[in-house]
């Protein structure tokens, strides 16, 4: 928890990476497989000396670091990872929330979700897979925390109790959300948009981990309706 979890893994000797140092703690620039830059606070990123991050690189990472914290009478252990096993439709994102009293105010963590579709009251696994695929290896981002749109680039940044966060990237790579990106509006905004596309009553499943996730439900009408946010919202807890 205090090392990987909710941080952006690098593997800082892969061909396009730079680290440096900058006023916010770190910043990080990529040639591959877009251009892009992040700036935060140094917890907010776990540098690892390879070129390619793999399950077994970050095993052996957690090996080395677990075995400082053995308990009397251990002398060894290993771990092993493995991918969540999915049925079905499923995408991963990147998000940072900046009210959030957590990990999760680093604005460059990601998460791994299956998703669940209805139409009309049936599951509808191709809508799912068509979602799924425009949502893959997207950013999910605040309009407030857009802060400029250079060419085809947009900057986000946001000030949050563990510092300054600031992310650069291709518009393309963007999928801009009115409201802060907890998974509850995540799937809100999910029901709304494929109930407008559809012309149909559409139920969202989303998650942002095992056994963590919102369900959404919008037809036509209540997708049209204005969104009513909180003014100071926290995004500490979701469920």
């Amino acid at each position: 928890d205090q090392d990987a979890d909710h941080t952006l893994i690098v593997p800082s000797q892969a061909e396009g990476v730079s680290v440096t140092d900058c006023p916010e703690g770190l910043c990080l620039r990529f040639t591959q497989p877009y251009a892009m830059e992040v700036r935060g606070p140094r917890q907010a990123f776990c540098l690892l000396p390879v070129a390619e991050v793999t399950t077994e690189v970050l095993a052996n990472h957690f090996e080395k670091l677990l075995t400082r914290r053995l308990p009397p009478r251990v002398e060894a252990l290993r771990v092993r990872l493995r991918d969540e096993t999915i049925d079905g439709a499923a995408y991963t994102y990147s998000h940072g929330l900046r009210h959030h009293s957590g990990n999760c105010q680093r604005i460059a963590h990601g998460h791994r979700s299956p998703l669940i579709i209805e139409r009309n009251g049936v599951r509808d696994t191709a809508l799912e897979a068509e979602w799924a695929e425009k949502l893959n290896d997207r950013y999910l981002a605040e309009e407030g925390d857009l802060i400029d749109r250079p060419g085809r680039e947009l900057v986000f940044s946001y000030e949050a109790p563990q510092g300054r966060f600031r992310i650069r990237l291709p518009r393309k790579q963007v999928w801009l959300l009115p409201t802060p990106t907890t998974i509850e509006w995540i799937a809100d905004w999910l029901a709304r948009q494929i109930a407008l596309d559809s012309g149909d009553s559409i139920r969202v499943e989303a998650y942002e981990g095992i056994n963590k996730g919102a369900i959404a439900r919008h037809t036509p009408q209540t997708a049209r309706e204005p969104l009513v946010l909180p003014e100071h919202e926290d995004t500490s807890a979701t469920s």
